[in-house]
């Protein structure tokens, strides 16, 4: 193999923090409320979250945090809206200083695709 070429293979990944971890294992918790500058994931893409395994993107939908309900806040692992602000508040206080614009993460798990891992793909750099 030439020097320059290596084989490496790449997952898109979430990170949760810990106490978030054991919702998302158990199902409970499936979406997020991400702050990108353009949305960086598409419905049907596979991704890894550590510490829960493999997913399924299901939907990616832009969203205003400000219009976001109880109900929104349920499948995020949050009773309210108003918890779940005050958490993306917390967590994304230069992204919000910033503009960037708010995208809902739906998931799935997907523990039948940690069984069956794709082929390593070799990149040319």
């Amino acid at each position: 193999m030439h020097p320059a070429a290596i084989a490496i293979t790449v997952y898109a990944m979430l990170l949760f923090k810990k106490k978030f971890l054991a919702a998302i294992r158990s199902g409970h918790k499936t979406q997020t409320i991400r702050l990108w500058k353009y949305r960086r994931m598409r419905p049907g893409q596979r991704s890894y979250i550590p510490g829960a395994g493999y997913i399924r993107i299901t939907a990616v939908d832009e969203v205003r945090l400000d219009e976001l309900t109880d109900a929104d806040a349920l499948p995020d692992g949050f009773q309210t809206a108003a918890q779940l602000r005050a958490e993306i508040e917390r967590l994304y206080a230069g992204q919000l200083a910033e503009g960037y614009r708010a995208y809902r993460v739906v998931f799935r798990l997907a523990p039948e695709e940690s069984k069956h891992r794709p082929k390593r793909q070799a990149e040319q750099l």
